[in-house]
């Protein structure tokens, strides 16, 4: 629309190219257009039946004391339960992914809804490396691999894992930092 309404309102006695003038003018129509309707479009019906609930819901709410249900809203209406839940799903303002859900009280930090949403590559991700350390632990020697799970698992100093195995904390170092070498070529090897 804002295309055809700038070449209707071109005036070619000036000095500038019809693009020069109708891209702003179409940004400012998008822009117009979803300020006016919102980013999504919701037919005329849809959104009268979700003004009737809203009102319906306030006013059951002010008699009443209490919230009516879906099923008293489609007999009140004479609609169907799926129209009216339609309704008001697609009444709803639409959030950004970047608008606040969660604010911390101790540390005041919010939490926007991209930040909740999961990646399943990720995911996936996680757990293939979860499974190859996993098979990388079960092939160590018994010393080598009691010596990865008190100190990454049980989260142990290498002083007290020394302490348990009977050996130095100097020993504890260099055996844990052989195992993690060895450990991150086979993983490299396999990636």
């Amino acid at each position: 629309m804002g295309f055809i309404k700038s070449i209707k309102r071109f005036d070619t006695s000036l000095d500038v190219k019809l693009s020069t003038y109708a891209v702003p003018y179409m940004i400012g129509e998008i822009k117009r257009y979803i300020r006016d309707d919102g980013p999504l479009k919701v037919s005329r019906g849809i959104k009268e039946l979700g003004i009737k609930i809203r009102e319906l819901q306030k006013e059951y709410l002010h008699k009443k004391g209490e919230e009516i249900t879906i099923e008293q809203i489609a007999k009140e209406l004479k609609v169907e339960k799926e129209d009216i839940t339609l309704a008001l799903e697609a009444t709803n303002t639409v959030d950004s992914i970047e608008s606040s859900m969660y604010t911390n009280h101790k540390d005041g930090n919010s939490i926007s809804l991209i930040e909740t949403i999961t990646n399943a590559k990720d995911e996936e991700e996680i757990i293939t490396n979860k499974m190859a350390i996993h098979q990388l632990i079960e092939n160590l020697d018994k010393r080598d691999k009691e010596i990865i799970l008190l100190r990454f698992y049980k989260e142990k100093t290498q002083a007290q894992v020394a302490k348990i195995l009977g050996i130095t904390q100097v020993q504890v170092s260099r055996i844990e930092r052989r195992i993690l070498e060895n450990m991150r070529g086979k993983l490299i090897e396999v990636g």
